[in-house]
């Protein structure tokens, strides 16, 4: 059970932030193309300087080094990164039964990178990310290039994700109708600046 704390964050062109996501709330930021909401949680995952500070509970961003404190934030980029040829080199002990919960057969794990399609490396990422357990989650457009089963199937993990460990989640979305199924308050970053919003 985690609480995550925003404490005047800024980074690049970014007003100072501070917010706060509780464990186990989903808390979607949205907002105009640009706005810097990718900044934003790039930021709080501590991969681009930036002043202000992040809390984990008691622990501090500033005071961890960061590959520690990304262990524990773990962050979803909208487009991931892979460094090997197989899907099977990228995980140490797959979960059979998220893949499963996630649309995949078996045999995914023996399957070349080169070809998924950009709806599989985002579900795969996702199942990546979430196999190290992380303690909150930034999760940027997570279902941005799926199909509505695929959508339903990763709002469904990561509901019963954030519903078990009690974990923190900020959710980038653009579309409204799931931040009306998922988030228990919406964010909205405008003009450099992050705002409370009911839309």
């Amino acid at each position: 059970m985690s609480l995550l704390a925003v404490e005047s964050l800024c980074a690049l062109h970014l007003q100072p932030a501070s917010f706060t996501v509780g464990a186990g709330e989903c808390v979607c930021l949205t907002g105009p193309s640009g706005a810097g909401k990718t900044i934003l949680l790039r930021a709080i995952a501590d991969l681009i300087p930036h002043r202000g500070d992040v809390r984990l509970d008691d622990q501090w961003c500033s005071h961890m080094k960061p590959t520690a404190w990304r262990r524990q934030v773990g962050y979803l980029p909208a487009e991931s990164f892979w460094w090997a040829d197989r899907v099977g080199d990228h995980f140490d002990d797959p979960d059979r039964e998220a893949f499963a919960a996630l649309g995949f057969a078996p045999d995914v794990l023996d399957w070349d990178i080169g070809r998924l399609s950009t709806g599989e490396r985002q579900r795969l990422a996702l199942l990546r990310l979430l196999a190290n357990a992380p303690r909150a989650l930034l999760l940027d457009e997570p279902t941005a290039s799926l199909d509505p089963d695929s959508v339903a199937r990763v709002e469904d993990l990561l509901r019963d994700y954030r519903q078990r460990h009690r974990a923190p989640v900020l959710w980038v979305s653009h579309d409204r109708d799931q931040r009306a199924r998922l988030a228990d308050r919406v964010l909205i970053l405008e003009d450099g600046t992050v705002r409370e919003t009911t839309a």
